[in-house]
């Protein structure tokens, strides 16, 4: 359930944020009967069974069993929490979010905390600005001519310098802020040796880190001298800033989305190669902060674009980074490439040397992922000698095994064949006889689920779907006749009654404001939409069954409770009232 907000924006939020076309932003769909179908992009699946429906707004999976709604399609794609979704929803739909009612003290100190640090971030930030204004800063001035930034490119990222230990947190504390909040920003860091604040970033180039709705939320900094210790170092997590799931320089990118479109988005590793490339003309360039590509950075870059180009270090470490992160961008249904580089040479090492042009020639000649194995198998091999080349045929055929259609294994086989030497009708024999087990490393296709749910569970649940999805059969069928054991089951059921008292129109999807989206019990009828389950033939009949299935059950519980009853009863007067009632019902049990 959402707290702090008025149920009618909410409601005005899902009804302005149609599911079929946010969900496409991500998604692949194609229209089969009434629903929508698509990849699930929350597990790994080659067969569509990931269906949205248009008309009740919710999402399901019959392979993992996700759902939810709009807002929960958002929190799960985007790794953001309920608010953030709310947020990114409301800009689609060009809504003002209003003002929250926090209704506990803890919901309304975690608001004002966060808005804190954001604002001590933000002051942070200027403070830096200014000092690289101030004169004082001269080398952090030479590093930038030095690496030829351009004024207007050092403006539009923000760059800053930090002159010292302790002016960053005597300025935060003169502005007024509290000190548990300026060391929650993860700005400053405090002495272990008398406990005074001491800026995190002290002495360093500064690069702020600014998310999708224009926040500073972090920064990064390089040492301006040699040193035994990292040249980069970025902010630690802290409530707004997780490195996994931000790319630096998405702020710059939504905007040039937003003004102009996007074709592709190339990803780099550090904070210097966005910066190059930017100013090379490149503008639609992120970086993962020097980490491992994460999914949840894989999310974020496919809201913007469906094209990603990898370009990390030409170096053979970078090489095995891009392989990493063109799996994980492949398996968020990414049309992913990787961009090979000159032998250690980085995207802005390219670019100085060569200029855009040459940077433009890297781009012209990205590989897909299968390819790219193949030039990194190579490496440490000198195939001149006998061994070696043994040893790298045998490692390149396991990578031509993971081709999905043999039109690909065929031409990767011929490169292999011009790059050894050796017959491809041999290199064919081979590759017929490399391991099932190294030839598919996918994940497991997912099994649908059988809980083994008995029939009165069964029953309830074919019930409960036919009226919450409108079958025809039982429009005017009332609930108000059936007795659910199970919690969920009456939490539904009450939540359809209530609804047609007022008129109203059921829809499932306000059924995630009640639940939980991963309610295994919900999960279940909710599968039960699937194609012509509750409209299909012998659907009505079947309806009757369960309804008489119900029945029949409640009666053989309450006819076992009487006999009970009536086998302890002493008293004769009212061991005959209850037998009569006992009669009554085996009577009726027998007519079922």
């Amino acid at each position: 359930m959402a707290k702090g907000l008025d149920p009618e924006f909410l409601e005005q939020l899902k009804s302005k944020n149609d599911l079929v076309e946010v969900v496409s932003a991500y998604v692949p769909l194609e229209r089969k009967g009434g629903n929508w179908w698509g990849r699930c992009p929350f597990h790994h699946e080659k067969t569509p069974s990931f269906t949205v429906n248009a008309e009740n707004q919710f999402y399901h999976c019959f392979g993992c069993g996700v759902s939810g709604d709009v807002i929960s399609f958002i929190r799960e794609i985007e790794s953001v929490d309920f608010i953030d979704a709310v947020k990114i929803l409301a800009e689609r739909a060009k809504l003002p979010v209003p003002e929250m009612n926090f209704d506990t003290e803890k919901t309304a100190e975690n608001k004002r905390k966060r808005d804190e640090i954001l604002k001590i971030l933000k002051t942070t930030a200027h403070f830096y600005l200014n000092n690289l204004n101030s004169g004082r800063a001269e080398a952090h001035v030479q590093y930038i001519l030095d690496r030829k930034i351009s004024a207007p490119v050092v403006r539009k990222f923000g760059l800053g310098a930090s002159l010292d230990f302790y002016s960053l947190p005597q300025y935060l504390e003169s502005k007024g802020f509290r000190r548990d909040d300026i060391i929650d920003s993860g700005a400053v860091t405090v002495s272990e040796k008398n406990g005074r604040l001491t800026d995190a970033q002290a002495g360093r180039l500064i690069f702020p880190v600014i998310n999708a709705f224009g926040d500073v939320i972090a920064f990064g900094g390089r040492l301006l001298e040699k040193a035994d210790f990292a040249k980069y170092k970025n902010t630690r997590e802290t409530t707004v800033f997780n490195k996994s799931k931000t790319l630096y320089n998405i702020n710059l990118v939504k905007k040039q989305k937003q003004a102009e479109g996007l074709s592709d988005l190339i990803v780099v590793e550090g904070y210097m190669d966005t910066i190059s490339l930017y100013q090379a003309g490149f503008t639609n360039v992120v970086a993962s902060m020097g980490t491992a590509l994460t999914k949840d950075q894989a999310r974020l870059a496919k809201r913007y674009c469906e094209n990603v180009f990898i370009s990390y270090d030409g170096d053979f470490a970078g090489q095995k980074g891009a392989i990493r992160g063109l799996e994980i961008l492949r398996d968020e249904q990414l049309n992913v490439k990787v961009v090979p580089l000159p032998d250690g040479l980085d995207p802005d090492d390219v670019v100085k040397r060569q200029g855009p042009d040459g940077y433009q020639r890297c781009l012209d000649a990205a590989m897909p992922l299968i390819d790219f194995k193949l030039r990194v198998a190579e490496h440490g091999y000198d195939i001149s000698k006998t061994e070696d080349k043994r040893s790298y045929t045998a490692d390149a055929l396991k990578i031509i095994a993971e081709a999905e259609s043999e039109s690909v294994k065929e031409d990767l086989l011929k490169q292999l064949r011009d790059r050894t030497g050796t017959t491809y009708e041999s290199l064919k024999r081979d590759l017929e006889n490399v391991p099932a087990a190294e030839a598919k490393q996918g994940e497991p296709e997912p099994v649908l689920r059988e809980d083994g749910a008995d029939r009165e569970v069964k029953a309830c649940r074919f019930i409960l779907a036919s009226v919450l999805f409108g079958a025809r059969y039982a429009k005017n069928f009332d609930l108000s006749g059936v007795v659910f054991d199970n919690p969920v089951h009456n939490t539904i059921a009450d939540f359809i009654k209530e609804r047609q008292k007022k008129g109203e129109t059921v829809r499932a999807s306000a059924l995630f404001d009640i639940f939980d989206e991963n309610t295994p019990e919900l999960s279940e009828i909710l599968d039960l939409s699937l194609g012509e389950t509750l409209e299909g033939v012998g659907a009505a009949k079947y309806f009757d069954d369960c309804v008489r299935t119900l029945e029949r059950i409640r009666t053989q519980k309450e006819l076992a409770r009487l006999s009970a009853l009536c086998d302890a009863e002493t008293d004769l007067q009212k061991k005959k009232e209850i037998t009569r009632q006992v009669l009554a019902l085996a009577v009726k049990l027998k007519n079922f």
